[in-house]
């Protein structure tokens, strides 16, 4: 039985989920970002168990078909940007296209109605933290980080950088009081913080 879980967005979510159904005396087959698959057929009672186990640790059982929709776009993006070693050399939208096969239109629209921000601009609040994490890590220097993350140029990593958050990568190095948030929280507001004219996709 396929279910899907809302805020799973790490390592340490993962490892959570399973003790929640390991103390449930439940068998998973696998626990991914946002998605776990257990060999029971849950009865009520203990869906209602698992969601009062999962909301104590911070995550939400989600049953409507867009909410589920719209997260497995999230963990996606989530996992193309802050877990895979280097981003797709195709276009982000084809991406997330090929690996939900849906029509990216249709992703869009329905992430913009819900979300109150577009894929482009999650994505880009999400390279952002990105770029922050590798500026703290400090083993990369500017060029390099704005060819790891897929830019075309320093100057474009530093413009969308300072859209964002209204300091350079330079300015923001130089803030040792800056911190980054969490993965979770990140997109989660009504509105985004730029606006359409502002981002590019690449």
């Amino acid at each position: 039985m396929k279910l899907y879980i809302k805020y799973m967005v790490s390592i340490r979510c993962k490892m959570a989920v399973k003790e929640v159904l390991r103390e449930m005396g439940l068998h998973f087959i696998v626990v991914d970002l946002g998605e776990v698959d257990v060999m029971e057929e849950l009865t009520g009672d203990q869906q209602d168990e698992l969601k009062a186990g999962l909301l104590s640790i911070g995550l939400e059982l989600m049953e409507d078909k867009r909410a589920i929709l719209i997260e497995k776009i999230k963990n996606i993006i989530t996992e193309m940007i802050h877990a895979s070693g280097e981003l797709p050399k195709m276009n982000y939208s084809d991406y997330i296209s090929e690996k939900l096969d849906y029509d990216y239109t249709y992703l869009s629209n329905i992430f913009s109605e819900v979300k109150g921000i577009t894929i482009q601009q999650f994505i880009i609040i999400h390279k952002v933290e990105r770029i922050k994490e590798l500026i703290i890590y400090d083993e990369l220097n500017i060029t390099e980080i704005a060819w790891k993350m897929g830019y075309s140029s320093v100057a474009h990593l530093s413009n969308q950088f300072k859209k964002v958050t209204g300091l350079s990568p330079s300015h923001f190095k130089q803030l040792k009081s800056k911190r980054r948030s969490p993965i979770e929280t990140i997109g989660n507001s009504d509105k985004g913080t730029l606006t359409q004219g502002e981002i590019n996709q690449r």
